[in-house]
């Protein structure tokens, strides 16, 4: 059966690590994967910001 040199790389790669896809996960759990929103806080922290003046360095005018 025909395989193509990616896919044999790919194997032996997670012979070599196998770990390697727990890892991906964990990774991408990290950077990707969001914890659901709770509206109620987002809507108090919204509220709750001040308004930043149009030009910040220049407040007493």
């Amino acid at each position: 059966m025909y395989q193509s040199d990616i896919t044999k790389f790919l194997n032996e790669l997670k012979q070599q690590r196998p770990t390697l896809e727990e890892e991906q996960r964990r990774g991408r759990a990290l950077l990707w994967d969001k914890q659901p929103v709770d509206l109620e806080e987002r809507a108090n922290q919204q509220a709750s910001r001040v308004n930043q003046t149009p030009y910040v360095y220049y407040q007493n005018f």
